[in-house]
């Protein structure tokens, strides 16, 4: 491991990290890394709120558009991607800044990954027929049965339950249950959110709508069918379901707004209790995530 921790910037969504990172990177030596599940998927850019094009000319960008929408891309490879980026920037003699909200992503990269067995097709199989048959809420309650705080980590997500009962009718353990990797880097990790978070949700959900999102979506429905089972990994961003249903005209712009509003501020919340519970570092206002990042971006962290 470096001695030296990597900086890392970790706010809900809408809260202003991108801002941030790239006010900072007029004023240090930065490259920034990705830590957003959905930004490493070519094509997403309304719904992702995906740094643009002249930002990503401004400062480099790491593990943004790595993968089509036709793939999967999980934590694993996550982790392997970003550490190899923080190794290149390091070696440039420049300062790689992790910025992201996606919280198993980081987690992955701070603690390590989870010594699972690999996949087993014939069992997995057997669990995904099962999610057919009976749905996700009945998967996740015999997860929640056995183990609630392994429940409480699966966060609803289809592939995450069908990788978990997997390796439970394996094993007799969940994923959680088993150690981890050792990372190859200490970081430090600085919280913040916004004041004004739930306005600034509402005005962001506005802004993808009137910027496209529902051609987006139509355009992800000609590269990935939406209803396969379990759901497609890039079906599985806030708002691309809303978004397509306007596009058929099977909603309207009004209610679909309301209801991406809904869900994203419903993640923001999850991704607060994930600071608090599980990144357990204070949770700043923005000015305060300034300077607490300025001090961490100063010598001798530059190499």
């Amino acid at each position: 491991m470096t001695p030296t921790p990597i900086p890392l910037l970790t706010a809900p969504t809408a809260s202003g990290k991108t801002a941030l990172a790239l006010h900072l990177a007029a004023q240090h030596p930065l490259e920034i890394v990705s830590a957003d599940a959905f930004n490493v998927y070519r094509g997403l850019d309304i719904g992702t709120a995906k740094p643009t094009a002249p930002e990503r000319a401004r400062v480099p960008h790491h593990l943004v558009d790595v993968v089509d929408v036709t793939e999967d891309y999980d934590v694993a490879r996550y982790v392997r991607d970003a550490e190899t980026a923080i190794r290149d920037v390091l070696a440039r003699g420049r300062v790689p800044l992790v910025v992201g909200g996606t919280g198993f992503y980081l987690t992955g990269l701070m603690r390590g990954l989870p010594l699972t067995p690999p996949s087993d097709p014939q069992i997995r199989a057997a669990v995904e027929a099962d999610l057919h048959a009976r749905g996700l809420d009945a998967l996740l309650a015999d997860i929640h049965a056995l183990n609630p705080q392994e429940a409480a980590r699966m966060e609803r997500n289809p592939r995450r339950i069908i990788r978990a009962l997997e390796v439970h009718r394996r094993t007799g353990r969940f994923p959680g249950e088993f150690g981890h990797s050792t990372p190859a880097f200490t970081y430090a990790p600085v919280a913040f959110t916004h004041p004004q978070l739930e306005a600034r949700i509402a005005a962001r959900v506005h802004a993808m709508f009137d910027a496209g999102l529902p051609a987006e979506a139509a355009w992800l429905a000609t590269q990935v069918p939406p209803n396969r089972d379990p759901r497609p990994t890039a079906w599985q961003a806030i708002g691309y379901r809303e978004a397509l249903a306007v596009h058929h005209g099977h909603l309207s712009v009004d209610d679909a707004i309301a209801a991406v509003t809904l869900a994203t501020r419903q993640y923001a919340k999850r991704q607060l209790t994930w600071t608090r519970t599980q990144l357990h570092a204070p949770l700043l206002d923005p000015q305060s995530a300034e300077t607490h990042l300025t001090r961490l971006l100063t010598p001798p962290l530059r190499r």
